[in-house]
């Protein structure tokens, strides 16, 4: 009985944490369905470029003619990136490429968590803002190397006080389309190692979409997890990947309070900065939950290291 209160507490201390930054609230105007984009290859990138550039400013058409001032800004700040994939639909959908992705020599894929909108896409804490600044860390720390950064924000993380937060559903749902983009990154070029840089719910999401990704030969260099409220695997081995696998959290991201707990499909388990785990630790220095690729700080030196695969001098003290 005493057990079951435990973990009872725990789920609704869960419940509070993870559900601690409430997203915005998508206006009801009608967007568009994307049309059909060109096949990507190396050759034709600049073309699904243009393509979804065309579907941004669409777009923008209809959110200026409806008076959605919030979408509308969203939108005119995304023109000019390059984006594998747009939707603007709902909370919306972006895949943005910061760099010369045929040419890259290095691919990283940040996949972000709860709360993320395409209206916070491109925001420091976003994964556009963040894509950017890891591809500049990358650059002061190895001009020579070319380095790709893809920004994934393919599917629709959990928003708000939704209980979505607590399991790995809406993880589960978003795989075929990581699937796809790793696919896609794979027709243009297969020589890069691609690393997954997974934040917060990412990490569950990634978590959940290594096996695919194996099963495709879909390759993965380094899986990095960071800010997260546990994978829903008990260990490295659990996972199903040939990956190297990297864990870093913060000193002040409160993901830490977070109860390493799974009942009835409630919960993600261990956590993976845990000893136990089995994952080689990165040092997240002092970033809050959010703020892990802000510019300057050691949580984005980190990863940029890891991408360049030069990830033994981040390894930290179990």
């Amino acid at each position: 009985m005493w057990r079951l209160l435990r973990r009872t507490s725990a789920a609704t201390l869960t419940v509070t944490l993870l559900a601690g930054l409430v997203g915005p609230v998508a206006p009801a105007v009608a967007y568009p369905a994307p049309p059909p984009f060109p096949a990507v290859t190396g050759e034709n990138l600049p073309a699904r470029y243009v393509a979804t550039g065309t579907a941004v400013g669409e777009a923008l058409a209809v959110a200026e003619a409806a008076g959605d001032a919030d979408r509308a800004a969203t939108l005119t700040g995304l023109a000019g990136w390059d984006l594998l994939e747009f939707d603007a639909r709902g909370d919306g959908r972006a895949v943005a490429v910061v760099g010369d992705l045929a040419a890259a020599e290095r691919i990283a894929v940040l996949v972000p968590g709860a709360h993320t909108t395409l209206d916070s896409f491109a925001a420091g804490s976003g994964p556009g803002g963040g894509a950017q600044a890891l591809a500049a860390q990358a650059r002061q720390l190895a001009p020579e190397t070319p380095v790709a950064v893809v920004a994934w924000l393919g599917y629709g993380p959990p928003q708000g006080l939704s209980p979505d937060v607590l399991t790995a559903q809406l993880a589960h749902d978003a795989v075929p389309g990581l699937r796809r983009t790793m696919d896609l990154l794979d027709q243009v070029n297969q020589e890069a190692p691609v690393s997954l840089l997974c934040h917060s719910y990412g990490s569950v999401l990634c978590a959940a979409a290594v096996p695919a990704l194996a099963e495709a030969e879909l390759a993965v260099a380094e899986l990095v997890l960071y800010g997260s409220p546990g994978v829903g695997a008990d260990s490295v081995a659990e996972l199903g990947t040939s990956a190297r696998v990297w864990a870093g959290r913060s000193d002040r991201d409160w993901i830490r309070f977070v109860p390493s707990v799974r009942l009835a499909g409630v919960g993600f388990g261990r956590d993976p900065v845990s000893p136990e785990f089995g994952a080689d630790r990165f040092d997240g220095g002092g970033a809050s939950h959010g703020d892990y690729h802000r510019p300057g700080g050691v949580a984005l030196h980190s990863l940029a290291l890891i991408v360049l695969g030069r990830g033994e001098p981040v390894v930290a003290d179990a």
